[in-house]
């Protein structure tokens, strides 16, 4: 242990590392990559649509005959990953939309895939029922109460629907209990063997999402989801549910939302030796928005010091709305050997 009560000429001065620039890029601990970013993608039924998401200025919804303006920008940023979300034409009690062959998202993945430009491109798959139920919840409905082992044939069924459209990972996010094991069991006897499962396992019941939820038209038509996603006052359950993800088959951990639950990533990276993903939620993203908009904070350096605050805390990537802005600033002084400091 340091003596507290050292004379001042034994003191260590820390600031000689923060001198200058060059310094300060040399001993930086942690960066941020175009590679580790994932963007989320609406895909809606229909034609000719590109709709503003009101709740997220620069988020659109697209129909697949327009889905080629944001994935050429996904390239060109040089982003290798995206997220989809599917938006039906039809609802149901079952959320029969989901895992139909000819789905929304099982078009866009077939579309993504058959396209020379995009066929590289890492396509994953959100696994949910919750934008197809003509309720709005994450599972089937008995008297109020949403079921959990009855729901699990119909996630399975998603998944190995949008793994034979192309799909090269597989993300749960409906927080069914053993929804990983079933998933794994069905991609595994339907010889997608070396197909990932991204698993949402620290998925918190929070107000954060609710530009999302106008975003993908997936708000719940009765009561909240804080009967499967985690309270927000809970870190140690959240780690059973991690562990148990992981157990089941999971290859990488989602941690959802990320801003105000960063000791979470933390304590999984300290805990598990496993790939974490932060997910940089809908209202994260807009508060973010909305006070640049008002001219209150300078966006991009904002969002940079989030993004590097993921890294801090474990994230090896990150699922971010901001992804094609953080992969445009990144790449501004590219060629000088860039270096996050030019942006925070």
């Amino acid at each position: 242990m340091r003596n507290t009560y050292r004379k001042e000429e034994e003191m260590e001065r820390t600031r000689r590392l923060r001198t200058n620039a060059a310094i300060r890029d040399m001993v930086r601990e942690n960066h941020v990559r175009v590679e580790e970013l994932i963007y989320p993608i609406f895909v809606i039924e229909g034609k000719n649509i590109c709709h503003l998401v009101e709740s997220m200025p620069g988020i659109y919804q697209y129909s697949i005959d327009r889905l080629k303006e944001e994935l050429d920008r996904v390239i060109t940023a040089g982003i290798k990953a995206v997220l989809l979300f599917g938006i039906p034409e039809h609802k149901d009690e079952v959320g029969s939309g989901a895992y139909d062959e000819h789905g929304i998202v099982q078009e866009a993945i077939r579309f993504i895939k058959a396209n020379e430009r995009y066929k590289n491109l890492i396509v994953i798959a959100d696994v949910c029922l919750c934008e197809y139920t003509s309720h709005g919840h994450c599972g089937l409905i008995q008297n109020g109460v949403i079921l959990n082992d009855e729901t699990l044939p119909l996630l399975t069924k998603t998944a190995v629907s949008y793994a034979r459209a192309g799909a090269d990972i597989i993300a749960p996010s409906d927080m069914m209990d053993m929804r990983v094991a079933k998933i794994r069991q069905a991609l595994d006897e339907n010889g997608f063997i070396y197909i990932p499962i991204m698993a949402y396992s620290a998925k918190f019941a929070s107000a954060f999402y609710g530009p999302f939820r106008d975003a993908a038209h997936s708000a719940p038509s009765f009561g909240d989801r804080k009967t499967y996603q985690m309270d927000s006052a809970n870190g140690r359950e959240a780690m059973r549910e991690v562990e148990e993800d992981l157990l089941e088959g999971a290859d990488l951990i989602i941690a959802k939302p990320a801003m105000a639950y960063m000791d979470i990533i933390r304590d999984i990276s300290l805990q598990f030796n496993v790939p974490i993903v932060a997910y940089n939620v809908s209202g994260e993203y807009s508060m973010v928005k909305a006070a640049a908009e008002k001219g209150w904070i300078d966006e991009k350096k904002v969002v940079m010091e989030i993004m590097i605050g993921f890294k801090r805390a474990g994230a090896k990537m990150i699922i971010t709305y901001h992804a094609l802005e953080v992969a445009a600033w990144l790449k501004e002084r590219e060629g000088d050997g860039y270096k996050i400091e030019s942006i925070i």
